[in-house]
């Protein structure tokens, strides 16, 4: 070790020092890099994890919502979306606050028959507490028309019960 960094506490001894030959001063970069991706390490992993299961969560309740539509279940679907939720559908009707937007739900689902299927692509989370959900969104037609499919964006929040719905997009994909 260089001499006028010996009595220096551990920390300060990562960097270099003025006087520090060529030597002095690689070893000192080495050792910072080799600080820095330990705390890197220990600091990411639970974030990493927390993220992990908040994106769970969120495709847990984007699949609760497929489940709960698909058996027009009204008050499952209810409880998915937060009071003042609202959804964009593509023919461009804007269903505003939860019980619209049930029965909005449960008379397209009469008007447009078929299994729905939606597919999550990704989850990216605006902030620990706001999450969007992009969305392959199918509707199997059965009446021996082409399946409809769109694109779907949800708009997830955590609450004190837990992730919530708080807005929907449905979108047809340019032709």
């Amino acid at each position: 070790m260089h001499p006028s960094r010996e009595n220096l506490p551990r920390a300060f001894r990562l960097l270099p020092t003025r006087g520090c030959d060529k030597l002095c001063v690689i070893e000192a970069t080495m050792r910072t890099i080799q600080f820095l991706l330990v705390l890197l390490a220990l600091g990411l992993v639970p974030i990493a994890r927390a993220e992990t299961a908040d994106a769970t969560a969120v495709r847990n309740l984007v699949a609760a919502y497929a489940a709960a539509r698909e058996g027009a279940d009204a008050a499952s679907i209810e409880k998915l979306f937060t009071a003042d939720a609202d959804q964009l559908v593509s023919s461009g009707e804007w269903r505003r606050g939860r019980e619209n937007l049930v029965k909005g739900m449960l008379a397209s689902s009469r008007g447009n028959p078929g299994e729905r299927t939606i597919t999550v692509e990704t989850v990216r989370f605006v902030d620990p507490n706001l999450a969007l959900a992009d969305a392959r969104y199918e509707i199997a037609a059965s009446d021996g028309r082409a399946a409809r499919r769109m694109w779907s964006t949800f708009l997830a929040v955590r609450t004190d019960d837990g992730w919530r719905i708080a807005a929907i997009r449905n979108m047809l994909p340019a032709r």
